[in-house]
């Protein structure tokens, strides 16, 4: 599904092995669309793994649970909704 750039750090999407003498247009396409799904997820994934480990690190440091904007504790309802979230209702984005 992906893999890790050690240069960028970032995961990235990989596809499947094709082969092409084997593989007819239809094949290459659906395979295709299947990369461009996987890059997709991803790109939705990776943030959200991101905020989970920073969130992990805040376990250690006891920052888990204060609003990075405010430093006030962020509302236990919006925690069990989302362990992960860096900041509180008023500040959260979107």
């Amino acid at each position: 599904m992906g893999k890790l750039n050690p240069e960028t750090g970032e995961w990235e999407a990989t596809p499947e092995e094709v082969k092409f003498p084997e593989s007819d247009q239809n094949d290459m396409a659906d395979r295709f669309e299947d990369f461009e799904a996987r890059s997709s997820m991803m790109k939705t994934l990776e943030p959200r793994l991101n905020n989970i480990l920073k969130a992990l690190k805040g376990l250690n440091r006891e920052s888990f649970g204060r609003c990075e904007v405010c430093k006030k504790d962020i509302e236990m309802a919006r925690l069990e909704a989302n362990p992960a979230a860096r900041t509180c209702k008023k500040h959260m984005e979107g």
